[in-house]
């Protein structure tokens, strides 16, 4: 498994004056896959590499859409992205509707990006584009209110105040280009929490009520049975990030379109099978295999 990607980099304007940075790696292919990457993830996140390299192995073009604010380049505007921001994503496969000419375009997101990409596929439901023929998401907090109880739990402590490192610079970096955004330094210094961030950033900045009206309006799970093209989300049982209702059994079991498999083992994002990292392919495998057994794409 190969750390590292090549990409051909296109920078796209935005209808809101901003920019989105679509990271491609091209092999002349009829079918592109569209990876999302999970919080402050970006085109160069292990994950999103290997399933680049990967896929292309197989045959297939693929673009990591890089959320606003992670192409390695702050964006031009104060809101960067969030769990629930489809209207980045419908602008993304819009923008590649109409300038590329995809027979096949299947959405990967994992995280953060697998809850755009169920919300997406869900939203969109009968209207979604024919091209669009499927989805897939990968350690998803589907219900964002109990997942962040999980997070706040001492056994992510270490994992949070990684998040928080580069998240708390990226807010006091915003208040010092837009003084119009009265951020409170003290709290965000003490911030611990995904809710504290919350209540000083994403709730004013996208013009959320509370953290609470955040995460019922951000959380993929009430969209699921929406969703109107084949949509697979694996979820691990050992996922310290999530809690018991990421686990949508009922709404897989009543869809004909939208699968859920949980595995034993694999952590976040992780699907670790073996100690030697060319052997760890098993989720790139996987969803290899959702793409041309359910999805019912040809692939090398």
């Amino acid at each position: 498994m190969k750390d590292t990607a090549t990409y051909t980099r296109k920078r796209v304007s935005t209808w809101d004056h901003d920019f989105i940075d679509l990271d491609f790696s091209f092999v002349g292919s009829e079918t592109l896959i569209l990876l999302i990457h999970g919080l402050e993830g970006s085109s160069n996140s292990k994950y999103i590499a290997a399933n680049t390299n990967h896929l292309n192995c197989k045959g297939l073009d693929t673009v990591c859409f890089n959320l606003r604010g992670c192409s390695g380049e702050d964006n031009l505007q104060l809101a960067t992205y969030h769990s629930g921001k489809t209207e980045d994503v419908s602008f993304v496969v819009d923008y590649l509707l109409e300038n590329y000419n995809y027979k096949n375009i299947v959405i990967v997101g994992f995280s953060l990006g697998g809850n755009l990409t169920l919300k997406y596929i869900g939203e969109k439901g009968e209207s979604i584009s024919s091209i669009i023929k499927g989805g897939i998401a990968v350690s998803v907090p589907i219900d964002i209110a109990s997942a962040e109880l999980e997070m706040d739990k001492l056994k992510n402590k270490l994992y949070i105040e990684m998040f928080f490192k580069t998240m708390k610079n990226k807010v006091l970096e915003k208040a010092f280009k837009f003084p119009e955004y009265k951020l409170d330094q003290e709290k965000l210094f003490k911030a611990t929490k995904f809710k504290h961030l919350e209540y000083l950033y994403t709730v004013p900045v996208f013009g959320f009520k509370s953290p609470e009206d955040y995460w019922e309006k951000a959380s993929s799970k009430p969209y699921l049975s929406k969703i109107r093209k084949p949509t697979l989300l694996i979820n691990a049982k050992d996922d310290t990030f999530l809690s018991r209702e990421c686990y949508p059994y009922q709404e897989a079991k009543n869809s004909k379109f939208f699968f859920f498999e949980e595995t034993k083992f694999g952590g976040h994002v992780g699907f670790m099978t073996s100690f030697k990292p060319e052997e760890n392919k098993w989720l790139e495998f996987r969803i290899e295999r959702f793409i041309k057994e359910n999805i019912e794409l040809d692939i090398l």
